[in-house]
């Protein structure tokens, strides 16, 4: 008898154990906040914000620097005056986002509900969240400070700041007590020195007396004091030449194939005599493309293409098929019985023009790749021998091989091109992160600068953080779709001491690229994850040249610099009024289905 109630009692406290487990486990996510006292939490774990999942709370009020949301009565009530009322929410924004925004919480359900939200206790770290903005000075309550004290410091704090009203859409920018600029739309409130070089004053509201409109310091004070200039976007290496496209600056996508990325295809096309091979991701009907694509099959061109596609047939983009049906060469990865191998991607872009030139990099082939919305790299190489290897690599997978069923490519590193030196990997066979990138991390010296959409690589990770402890200067940029995915390594790197900026423009930090020591550079279609590195067909490229390696790093330089140091810290959602022009670019920029305006992050 003893012996079960000894069981019995170890039984219980293992299930108590467990449900402890469950419930700390299970945690919601705070995906964002509407103002300090409203905030979005993800309370069923789906990683989207449903109805019911917005919650406030129930006792005070604070500033915010959203203009619809902040408060003229409650400014006038604590007897401030708007605009500094919203310097103070800026601050109180900036907390919010930075110490509550993507962390887990508990939550503790009223039964009232607020206007348009749930009423709740928040819990962060087992601290009430309401006590932690009284403690702050940020809480309001009855028209007067909670915690006075902590408030007069913060008034002191938002004096000091130099708070513009910055409209995308018109790319104006405004006082923060312009009239013009409280009643426009799209706008956000930004530091004067965060704003974007090709802002535009307020004609209203930025007159000095003599002097007319004052112009605006673009860029300047972000890092040093010093103003940077955007470096060139192209650079030539005898046989190669490689283009950068700025997303800082392209703020909506377009058709119009006005960017050198697309007129570069368009004249290859054009110059190609005898065939044509694409890998195509997707698809984009670009008209100047199309139609030089049409005019080289009339006149003899062979085109040949391999795309990827889903179990059911369909591709990521939607236009492609339309584009498919015209050219009678083509094949795609599916593969009859194997759903595992056809549902892992066919990620190349690139294309080999009469054996001789290829053309690739990390651009789809789609609106915002050929217009210079998204941040890409194309490489564009002049060199049969290197041709060959992705005629080889195409052939493999316009025969049906494609994934893991392909065979390993050889004699591919280290071939000269002019005063360069290029190793060319395929993907999933050539293993090129594990086997060629951490080496060359563990290599580094001085520096490695990472441009990426994404980071999930466990060895690359492990290879950054030692790179980082013996004094190596590693940075990376990272797209905001990707700091809270599925086995990022973004909190990790970042907690580890790295310095990692989240992009706050509507375009993609598309790149997948690592910069090394003014001598490596390494681009290409592959993602820094393992699904890229042993699952798709991808192709990535370590170029060895000083003068390509220091162009891409001046790029970088150049985006870091625009980007606010603000974001060091913070995270920033893909579609939302501080993600620069993506609430009015027509683009779905965080995938939930929603564009623009119908995306609440916007409203």
């Amino acid at each position: 008898m003893k012996e079960r109630g000894a069981v019995f009692f170890l039984l219980l406290i293992l299930a108590v154990f467990l449900c402890y487990c469950t419930v700390y486990l299970r945690r919601p996510t705070v995906l964002g906040a509407v103002t300090p006292t409203v905030l979005q939490v993800d309370l069923n774990g789906n990683g989207v914000l449903d109805d019911g999942e917005t919650l406030c709370l129930p006792n005070i009020e604070t500033f915010t620097a959203n203009l619809k949301n902040n408060s003229h009565e409650l400014a006038k009530e604590v007897g401030i005056s708007y605009p500094t009322s919203l310097k103070i929410g800026y601050l109180t924004d900036e907390f919010v986002n930075l110490e509550i925004t993507g962390k887990a919480v508990e939550v503790k359900l009223h039964k009232n509900y607020g206007q348009n939200c749930r009423v709740a206790d928040i819990y962060l770290n087992g601290q009430n969240y309401e006590e932690i903005l009284v403690r702050k000075g940020f809480a309001i309550k009855g028209g007067k400070p909670v915690n006075e004290d902590a408030f007069s410091n913060l008034l002191k704090t938002a004096e000091k700041l130099n708070l513009v009203i910055m409209n995308h859409k018109s790319k104006k920018y405004h006082e923060i007590n312009c009239k013009y600029g409280l009643i426009a739309s799209d706008t956000i409130i930004v530091p004067k020195k965060d704003l974007p070089k090709d802002a535009k004053p307020c004609k209203f509201c930025h007159i000095e007396k003599g002097k007319g409109v004052k112009a605006v310091k673009p860029d300047s004070e972000i890092q040093n004091g010093k103003y940077i200039a955007p470096p060139p976007n192209v650079v030539t290496d005898g046989s190669l030449k490689l283009i950068l496209t700025d997303f800082t600056t392209i703020l909506k996508p377009d058709r119009n194939c006005t960017h050198l990325v697309c007129k570069e295809f368009v004249s290859n096309i054009n110059s190609a005599v005898k065939s044509i091979d694409m890998a195509i991701y997707g698809w984009a009907n670009i008209e100047k493309v199309n139609t030089a694509l049409k005019n080289a099959q009339k006149r003899g061109v062979k085109i040949r293409i391999v795309y990827d596609t889903k179990t059911k047939g369909e591709n990521y983009y939607i236009e492609t098929d339309d584009f498919l049906r015209q050219y009678p060469d083509k094949r795609s990865d599916f593969i009859q019985n194997k759903p595992n191998l056809t549902n892992a991607l066919m990620h190349n872009k690139f294309a080999v023009f009469d054996g001789q030139i290829v053309y690739t990099g990390s651009m789809n082939f789609s609106t915002t790749g050929f217009s210079g919305f998204n941040h890409n790299n194309v490489v564009i190489i002049n060199s049969k021998q290197i041709a060959n290897l992705y005629e080889k690599e195409f052939e493999q997978m316009f025969s049906g091989k494609f994934h893991t069923l392909k065979t390993k490519t050889s004699q591919n590193q280290h071939l000269e091109l002019g005063d360069a030196e290029i190793s060319v990997f395929f993907s999933p066979q050539d293993k090129a992160l594990s086997t060629n990138l951490v080496p060359l991390v563990n290599n580094s010296k001085k520096y490695i600068y990472l441009p990426s959409f994404l980071f999930t690589h466990p060895k690359l990770t492990d290879a950054l953080k030692q790179a980082h402890s013996r004094g190596v200067d590693v940075k990376m940029i990272i797209d905001a779709t990707n700091t809270s995915s599925r086995h990022s390594a973004f909190k990790e790197l970042r907690q580890f001491g790295i310095p990692i900026k989240v992009e706050n423009y509507a375009g993609k930090m598309h790149a997948k690229v690592m910069i090394i020591d003014d001598e490596y550079l390494v681009l290409g279609s592959t993602n820094f994850s393992n699904s890229a590195e042993v699952r798709n067909d991808e192709n990535t490229l370590v170029i060895k040249s000083p003068r390509v390696a220091r162009l891409y790093k001046e790029y970088f330089e150049y985006f870091w610099a625009k980007i606010p140091d603000k974001y060091l810290k913070h995270t920033v959602k893909a579609e939302s009024k501080y993600s620069i022009g993506s609430c009015s670019d027509g683009i779905d920029n965080d995938f939930d289905g929603k564009i623009d305006k119908q995306d609440k992050d916007c409203r």
